[in-house]
């Protein structure tokens, strides 16, 4: 048992905490936690962790401490540089594995994450390598919207209604409204300030 990786795995809800478990426990010695502060305070004072996958859903229903998922990925890697960190989400979207990845994890798997794409994450993120959700949507690029389309976005991201946006551009709300629909669409985003969110994130706009 001692020679097996020890993995921590991080999560509020119990069904969630035994279903990553029955995937794992065959390869890993695991250890379960409901709060991700003790997780951090547990590497950070005890040590001994080899890979954590760490729930980061913002609001996760009954989590017990107010550290937020970027935050915890960030002081986990400060306190063990060498840890393995798989990020959980809620959903397979661009910007939630970016954020992860960008704050420290190895690794990026959603709520619908199969069983043999989790282990995959956490034998990843134990040789420090890099794996994210295959249903996570490619990195999107300039070329996934037109130019008129990164011409609303932007005034969105600034601030302008459909109004203003039409007017701007000297075209009709409704053209406008069907622009917005489209870049939702492109993007895959919930609403408009997701859309704005991605685009920043994703450098099509400024």
């Amino acid at each position: 048992m001692g020679e097996m990786p020890r993995c921590l795995v991080v999560e509020p809800q119990p069904l969630v905490r035994l279903g990553i478990r029955r995937v794992l426990d065959r390869g890993y010695e695991i250890e379960e936690m409901t709060s991700r502060e003790e997780a951090v305070e547990l590497v950070r004072d005890v040590g001994d962790v080899d890979v954590v996958v760490v729930d980061i859903r913002s609001q996760a229903s009954g989590s017990p401490d107010g550290m937020n998922g970027s935050d915890a990925i960030r002081e986990l890697r400060r306190a063990e540089p060498s840890l393995g960190i798989v990020a959980h989400g809620d959903r397979a979207e661009r910007d939630l594995a970016t954020h992860a990845l960008s704050a420290g994890a190895s690794a990026y798997v959603s709520r619908g994450t199969g069983p043999e794409d989790l282990r995959s994450a956490v034998e990843a993120a134990l040789e420090q390598e890099r794996f994210v959700d295959p249903a996570v949507p490619p990195r999107a690029d300039r070329g996934r919207l037109t130019r008129r389309q990164r011409q609303i976005l932007q005034l969105l991201a600034d601030g302008g209604s459909t109004t203003v946006a039409a007017e701007e551009l000297q075209v009709s709300e409704e053209t406008v409204r069907t622009h917005t629909k489209n870049i939702l669409a492109r993007l895959e985003a919930r609403n408009r300030a997701h859309a704005v969110a991605i685009g920043l994130r994703e450098s099509l706009i400024e």
